[in-house]
């Protein structure tokens, strides 16, 4: 699979681990954590396939306005991991605050998808050839085994 299908079922995953995580009420505590220890699995090894091996083949092959967006996607990264999805670990999944935060994830995480599928990946496919793409896909599927082959998940 090339790198920008691979990053769009990513996309449509956490997309839909999302929208199952707003449908849920404050009595779903149990399915909340578990939906929430989910999205923060696959966004995390998201995140380190594009920001290991994607974003730096992308910003290589682009001029400064390509590097901006990496930088910037990796900004909406650092917000996500070290802001937000921490807030909603501390926050009880029995509470209204937990449905608005994750609200706020969801808006997020839609917002950096649509910047990314929208910018990012048209003009990765300009700038990238064929091969390429499916070289840096076939990187991140061996990248992404490794990380799910170590994740403490596993294990559970």
């Amino acid at each position: 699979m090339n790198a920008i299908d691979l990053l769009k079922k990513d996309h449509e995953t956490v997309k839909e681990l999302l929208g199952k995580l707003e449908e849920t009420t404050e009595r779903a505590v149990q399915t909340r954590k578990k939906l929430l220890l989910k999205i923060e699995q696959e966004l995390k090894i998201h995140t380190e396939l594009e920001e290991k091996i994607f974003y730096p083949a992308f910003r290589r092959a682009g001029d400064k306005d390509d590097a901006v967006l990496t930088v910037e996607a990796k900004e909406e990264h650092r917000a996500v991991e070290a802001l937000v999805l921490p807030d909603i670990k501390e926050t009880s999944p029995s509470t209204l605050e937990f449905a608005g935060r994750v609200k706020v994830l969801k808006e997020l995480l839609e917002h950096h998808i649509e910047e990314e599928e929208r910018d990012m990946f048209p003009q990765a496919r300009k700038l990238l050839s064929k091969s390429q793409l499916d070289d840096l896909g076939e990187a991140m599927e061996v990248l992404r085994k490794s990380l799910k082959d170590s994740s403490p998940a596993k294990a559970a």
